[in-house]
């Protein structure tokens, strides 16, 4: 009986429990193709007191280049966020959504108005 009350007890204290939220800190590959040809992506995440800081390496038929991510955000094992790109001289928002699972990403990317793709970003390094 006792144990079957402790193990009531500790389920329902695990329901009031918040959600580990995943570990987006470290740095992350993807290579997909798109409407522009292939395109690699190396994007890193790290901890900056409590709130994330992240940067977006590609390299694509656009050139090479790095971009500060924005709004990085992570609930549970949600994410998103954001990449300013320039070309030409307009200015464009590539915003990405979806999950993580152990060490992969599962994202939308939304270029603008322009396109929306699916890519899969895998960790290639945890955060030091």
């Amino acid at each position: 009986m006792k144990i079957r009350c402790l193990i009531l007890l500790a389920l329902s204290l695990a329901a009031f429990l918040p959600a580990r939220a995943a570990d987006l800190a470290g740095k992350w590959t993807s290579e997909f193709d798109s409407q522009i040809g292939l395109q690699k992506y190396v994007f890193e995440f790290k901890h900056d007191g409590d709130h994330l800081t992240g940067q977006a390496t590609h390299d694509h038929q656009y050139g090479k280049g790095t971009a500060d991510l924005k709004s990085i955000k992570v609930d549970g094992d949600k994410v998103s966020f954001a990449e300013p790109f320039s070309l030409n001289g307009t200015d464009i928002i590539i915003s990405y959504e979806g999950t993580i699972k152990g060490d992969e990403m599962a994202l939308t990317r939304h270029v603008g108005d322009f396109a929306t793709e699916q890519i899969t970003a895998k960790r290639a390094a945890p955060a030091k």
